[in-house]
């Protein structure tokens, strides 16, 4: 198990182990769990905003458009920072290619399960995704899970780094709440194919698959999903701190879920959808995902990058 999986087994509240002897027992040094980021310059800091809202806009761009895109619009940047920069962020291309993410050495990755299948139903299949969230004088890390027929958000969380801790605590709420899926998808990610994740999972009895080469279309629906978060949230009210987005994007998360109309369910909401699922009332609102990922274009362009602010 990588250090980064044993590290999500500590208990910050066990009655009898303290810190110290979990990490002994673990072979995890004391200094990975208190070590803090070291926050990013307030230069890094505003590219990063930037490159955000190009990839949110225009999500199949490379580090090199990237870098073409900065250095047209004044910023002096090389190809080699906007690379470093993405790496940060988690974010890579949305587009065909060998490979999007590279799962960690040693972690297991499954086979792509959907292929050919139809996804009409509630609880069928569920997938999650990170997007970087951008806050005062630093950034988070987002995580969803969501049901892929109804479009609904099943559980969130936000972190400050890209452990796996903070998605399996989403997934186990998911669990939770919501009953469980037939399969559960997601990319090559290290998160997703860690054995703390799949292992949750696994345990359930739920099927996992993973994005294999040439599936890129299945990141389409949660891309949405970021992109209509950050447009419609998350640049207008420009958080200054974890507190603040925590707050805003639940308020969010609810509004999408529960009362924002979503053209692709006939102006249905995502959980409206979900709960007619699962109760068997669902009848021909079904959603032939599949058909629509066959037959999927390009996400709809935002702005020019001229008319979009970055946030202070």
């Amino acid at each position: 198990m990588s250090t980064p999986d044993r590290r999500a087994l500590l208990d910050p509240d066990h009655g009898k182990l303290s810190i110290r002897r979990q990490c002994r027992l673990l072979r995890v040094a004391r200094s990975s769990v208190y070590r803090q980021r070291q926050p990013a310059n307030d230069n890094d800091l505003a590219v990063m905003r930037r490159l955000d809202e190009l990839f949110t806009a225009w999500p199949f761009l490379g580090s090199r458009r990237m870098a073409a895109m900065l250095r047209a619009e004044g910023h002096r940047i090389n190809r080699k920072r906007v690379q470093r920069l993405m790496r940060t962020m988690g974010i890579a291309a949305l587009g065909p290619k060998p490979r999007t993410t590279k799962p960690a050495p040693g972690n297991k990755i499954f086979p792509y399960l959907l292929r050919g299948v139809a996804i009409d139903r509630p609880n069928q299949v569920w997938a999650a995704d990170i997007t970087y969230v951008p806050i005062g004088r630093g950034f988070l890390y987002l995580v969803a899970v969501i049901d892929w027929a109804t479009r609904a958000v099943l559980a969130w969380r936000l972190s400050n780094s890209m452990d796996v801790s903070f998605c399996v605590s989403a997934l186990e709420e998911a669990l939770a709440r919501f009953g469980k899926p037939d399969i559960f998808n997601t990319d090559q990610g290290s998160q997703f194919t860690s054995a703390a994740f799949t292992g949750v999972l696994l345990a359930a009895g739920i099927k996992v698959s993973t994005n294999g080469r040439g599936r890129w279309l299945d990141n389409v629906f949660i891309e949405r999903l970021w992109r209509s978060l950050k447009h419609e949230d998350i640049y207008l009210k420009g958080y200054a701190d974890g507190h603040e987005a925590k707050t805003g994007i639940a308020a969010w998360v609810a509004f999408y879920n529960t009362r924002r109309p979503h053209q692709a369910l006939g102006n249905r909401t995502p959980m409206a959808i979900w709960r007619a699922g699962v109760t068997g009332e669902l009848g021909e609102t079904a959603v032939d995902m599949t058909l629509r990922l066959d037959n999927a274009v390009a996400l709809p362009t935002y702005p020019q990058p001229q008319q979009l602010q970055c946030t202070a």
